[in-house]
């Protein structure tokens, strides 16, 4: 058994990342736009929570105060997290990312009883206990739901998947691969989640780990200790890594080098060829799709990453699903995504089609097999409801074997 890299397929010197003009007028324009509607956001749920509800003008006042306090809190959380000290900038965030979560939470609640009073008006005459009693109801579930999701955030589950590949060698039926995504360490999820989720993949004993993007949301300077236990991960055919979107956001150059100084073998538009006997299988891994939008060299490119590639099994790793149609006619046996969080929140899973295929778990896209990992950690606010986060075991089985 042996890992042979393709020196062919080495990546180039990277270029320094760059921030076109346009690409800045969009962000700003875009910054804009969201702001505009989150404001718009909540004021619709002061409205419903608070003066409907026919609080006194001293208490009613406070509380406009409050929540546009905590409107406000969601910009400072991501400008302080980057401009201030790692300690206020923890604070900030955590202020931030808890409310964002609770506003998305209370939108929906709010929207839903919107709906049940304009259907139960029809029924019902209204009195002027409904105001109260639609926030109760909407308090009455946020609470609880808004706690349920924080525990489990925290609390990636194992999700296995064992999947027939046509074309495995029988050398390497049953191989299996642990898959970690969308970790997102950070201010809000530091070196102890890391250390957990390391324990519980190592305690798997598999053959490959991979890595599929979106490992951090700082820069290397500030969160290397906080990674360090990613070094620590262990596959007995090695451990792979490809970037995501967030990487390019904090430095994606650093976060290469980073990884591959804890030991990781980071798949940068390459492959490399794992040998059982006279069995052969590729594993792949692409950069992701935003990296094109930063400088060259970070532009996916599957035919380089399958340059002198062997034509038998073909793992491919890439952070985003939709990457998959870029896979017709490269005979990708197996591609392993993240990306999606599976949505993350109920229901904001049904804002993950507007972007990608699918939100989470097998499926095949434009002809080739796609695992989407739901997200190992998770992104912004601190909760999880609905969609658990996941660490997949995945068991590869040659049909020849059957």
């Amino acid at each position: 058994m042996s890992t042979a890299p393709d020196e062919s397929t080495a990546a180039a010197d990277p270029a320094p990342v760059r921030m076109p003009l346009m690409l800045f007028i969009r962000g700003l324009s875009m910054v804009s736009l969201v702001t505009l509607v989150v404001m718009s956001a909540h004021w619709y749920i002061g409205n419903r929570l608070i003066r409907d509800a026919g609080f006194s003008a001293p208490l009613s006042t406070a509380l406009w105060a409050l929540i546009w306090s905590a409107f406000g809190s969601i910009f400072a959380g991501f400008i302080g997290g980057r401009l201030l000290g790692r300690r206020l900038g923890k604070l900030f965030q955590w202020v931030g990312f808890l409310w964002m979560g609770t506003f998305g939470v209370l939108l929906t609640l709010v929207g839903v009883t919107d709906l049940l009073r304009v259907a139960l008006g029809l029924v019902l005459t209204p009195t002027a206990a409904w105001p109260q009693l639609q926030a109760l109801a909407v308090l009455g579930v946020a609470v609880p739901a808004l706690a349920w999701g924080f525990v489990s955030a925290r609390r990636p589950r194992i999700e296995r998947v064992s999947l027939e590949v046509p074309g495995l060698h029988p050398a390497f039926d049953g191989l299996r691969i642990a898959q970690i995504s969308d970790v997102h360490i950070g201010d809000t999820l530091d070196g102890r989640f890391m250390r957990g989720v390391v324990e519980q993949v190592n305690a798997l004993k598999v053959d490959i780990v991979a890595v599929t993007g979106d490992l951090i949301d700082g820069s290397v300077v500030r969160l290397r200790d906080e990674v360090a236990p990613l070094g620590e991960l262990r596959g007995s055919r090695g451990v792979f890594y490809v970037t995501g979107n967030h990487e390019y956001y904090s430095g994606a150059d650093a976060w290469e080098a980073e990884v591959s100084r804890l030991g990781l073998t980071v798949l940068h538009n390459e492959h490399r060829v794992l040998t059982e006997g006279d069995g052969q299988l590729v594993v792949a891994g692409v950069t992701d799709l935003e990296g094109a939008r930063f400088s060259d060299s970070h532009r996916p490119d599957l035919k380089r990453a399958l340059h002198g590639a062997p034509a038998v099994t073909r793992v491919l790793l890439a952070h985003q699903p939709r990457f998959a149609r870029h896979a017709v006619g490269h005979d990708i046996s197996l591609m392993l995504s993240g990306h999606t969080h599976g949505g993350q929140i109920f229901p904001f899973m049904a804002f993950v089609l507007l972007q990608q295929p699918v939100i989470a778990g097998l499926r095949t896209l434009w002809g080739t097999p796609v695992y989407t990992n739901r997200g190992t950690g998770y992104w912004g606010p601190p909760f999880r409801i609905g969609p658990t986060p996941e660490i997949t075991e995945l068991t590869l089985r040659s049909v020849a074997a059957r």
